[in-house]
């Protein structure tokens, strides 16, 4: 069985920002080690990141999901202005994080795998 690398920091360094979803932490490119931003560690089991230059450049991998982080993020601008009208403030996440009934929880929930 193929097993990808999983693209989280395993040590978690000085000066990680703490908030509403907990303690983020950094993430990687696979191939050349570009930041891929954070994510939140109580929330994520897992994470393999290719940066856009290394994607184009070694093509899809058969069995996941890809979708560009620009495209991921346009679509929880759009849910989240034609739900409230405007962007959420990090505070306002917690609680959608927490619900797993509320139509933004699955959006998030996309965007971890």
């Amino acid at each position: 069985m193929d097993l990808l690398p999983d693209c989280r920091t395993r040590q978690v360094p000085a000066g990680i920002p703490r908030g509403v979803l907990g303690t983020w932490l950094p993430v990687y490119c696979a191939n050349c080690g570009a930041d891929g931003g954070m994510v939140p560690e109580e929330h994520c089991t897992f994470l393999f990141y290719l940066c856009n230059a290394c994607a184009e450049t070694h093509g899809h991998i058969a069995g996941t999901l890809r979708m560009p982080d620009e495209v991921f993020y346009q679509r929880l601008l759009d849910a989240q202005l034609e739900r409230y009208g405007r962007p959420l403030t990090p505070s306002e996440w917690g609680p959608i994080e927490a619900d797993s009934s509320h139509p933004l929880h699955t959006l998030l929930r996309e965007g971890s795998r």
